[in-house]
């Protein structure tokens, strides 16, 4: 799976766990040496970060010899070097989004296409509910995987006229039902991870659980049934799935389910802290009403004194303006932008460094992010008219500062101390200013120094006097992935 949150060795697991610290040097380091023993000496290159991983964990599951691997795709799929399973058991799409749009295209359609290339013939697939023409290019790619071929009769090593046999492989694509159809009205079905749109990613778990163990001869749990060609599907590009009652191991892992990062919550004493990795736009619609769902779930203050804070960076070519559009309705007391570095002046983890932006361009576009923030609730209309101007994103703004070693934001014209949007250069300033010393795992921010920007005083006495701080960590998984690292040391491990 990618990418990894706090540790490289969570994309490679077995049985739920990461790889040891002990099998991923040893698998490392073989495959290392053996591409560097055999690549093509003209055009001397190894393989990418990402392709790299790929090979080696393909390397260590043959190793270690599992019985089965789940391969989540890296990018899209027709074109990903996941893609080289020629005969999978079972493949699945969940929902489409707008993402990486630079490589796999502009549209939810050119992006089905992208998708739809991990089918293969012979090989059942499964989708969850998708917009109808997206859905349609699905079932395309589905039936350009049909391959029909002739066999001929062979006496003797040659050939001869008789035993003609025509066989077709197919790759059937169906619809996956509602989880809801599974429970058919006589038990619910709880899942671990929190929010509704689990809900498809569970049904589709279910159909490709289904599918592997027909393949290791279960039987009871519903037949397959081949359409054919040109068969009316009640309005649906494709046919819908069977369902069938979930055994009792199936529930249990629906049930114990954990994805670091995703629909997460750390409640750590006032403060609470709601993490989920989305990045597009459906994602973000989701994470927000996961968000407002799980905010007013918990108990509210007496005194109903509760602060709510957005911690949010994006990455990549993404829209952050229409990102942080979605966000709004969650009423946000303050918006809060820093770059995914966990700090500013020391690399404390080589698995979190990102060697393709530099802190002044991750800086620039959290001054964006602010601008934009500021510019959308000027718009909402009804704001304080102590609101700050947008900070101006240009020369001057970042500065080092040599006896730290850092870049620091240089303090603009003068502004009031309550800004709804705050910018911090690293992620463990950030967190500091946001519990203010109110979260156990968190040092207070010091009085002096700590913070060089103004606005470091901010809602400070409001933070630190709230009954509740519920705080929403979204926009990367990178940046949750860094925040993770500071809130739980023991994923460090």
């Amino acid at each position: 799976s990618s990418p990894h949150l706090v540790q490289v060795r969570e994309r490679i697991r077995i049985n739920g766990q990461p790889i040891s610290k002990e099998l991923f040097s040893k698998y490392f380091w073989l495959v290392y040496n053996r591409l560097e023993e055999t690549k093509d000496p003209v055009h001397a290159s190894m393989p990418a970060y990402f392709r790299f991983l790929t090979i080696m964990a393909f390397h260590v599951f043959l190793q270690e010899k599992v019985d089965l691997a789940v391969v989540e795709v890296g990018i899209g799929g027709a074109y990903d070097c996941t893609n080289i399973i020629r005969a999978p058991v079972v493949c699945g799409v969940s929902s489409l989004g707008i993402d990486h749009t630079s490589i796999l295209g502009d549209t939810m359609e050119k992006i089905a296409w992208q998708k739809g290339g991990i089918f293969k013939p012979g090989v059942p697939a499964f989708t969850v509910v998708q917009p109808e023409r997206p859905l349609e290019v699905l079932r395309d790619r589905a039936q350009e995987r049909d391959v029909s071929w002739v066999v001929v009769g062979v006496d003797g090593g040659v050939p001869h006229g008789g035993g003609l046999s025509l066989f077709s492989s197919q790759c059937p694509l169906y619809l996956c039902p509602e989880l809801d159809a599974f429970e058919g009205g006589r038990w619910a079905l709880k899942l671990g991870l929190a929010g509704d749109h689990q809900r498809s990613n569970a049904a589709l778990a279910l159909q490709l659980a289904r599918t592997w163990l027909q393949r290791r001869g279960c039987q009871g749990l519903g037949e397959l049934k081949e359409v054919p060609p040109g068969a009316k599907l009640a309005g649906r590009p494709v046919p819908l799935a069977p369902t069938f009652r979930p055994t009792d191991a199936m529930i249990q892992g629906l049930r114990d389910t954990e994805w670091l990062g995703r629909t997460q919550v750390l409640p750590h004493g006032p403060v609470t802290w709601y993490l989920d990795g989305a990045h597009t736009t459906s994602s973000i619609q989701a994470c927000v009403r996961w968000f407002r769902q799980a905010a007013l779930n918990q108990d509210k203050p007496h005194d109903g004194s509760e602060v709510r804070v957005l911690l949010f960076n994006a990455t990549g070519d993404r829209d952050t303006a229409a990102l942080l559009k979605l966000l709004l309705p969650c009423h946000f007391d303050y918006a809060v932008f820093c770059p995914n570095f966990t700090e500013v002046s020391v690399a404390s983890n080589a698995d979190q460094q990102n060697f393709n932006v530099t802190l002044e361009n991750a800086l620039t576009r959290c001054l964006e992010n602010q601008r934009t923030w500021t510019q959308l609730l000027d718009e909402k209309g009804g704001q304080d008219p102590w609101l700050p101007a947008p900070l101006r994103v240009g020369g001057g703004l970042l500065q080092p500062a040599p006896a730290r070693g850092t870049l620091l934001l240089v303090p603009p014209a003068p502004r009031p101390l309550n800004s709804p949007a705050l910018v911090f250069p690293c992620l463990a300033q950030a967190l500091r200013w946001i519990a203010q010393g109110r979260d156990p795992q968190l040092a207070a921010p010091a009085a002096t120094g700590a913070h060089p920007h103004p606005t470091a005083s901010s809602g400070a006495v409001l933070l630190r006097e709230a009954a509740a701080i519920r705080v929403l960590v979204t926009g990367s998984l990178h940046l949750v992935g860094g925040v993770l690292r500071l809130l739980d040391p023991s994923l460090s491990q």
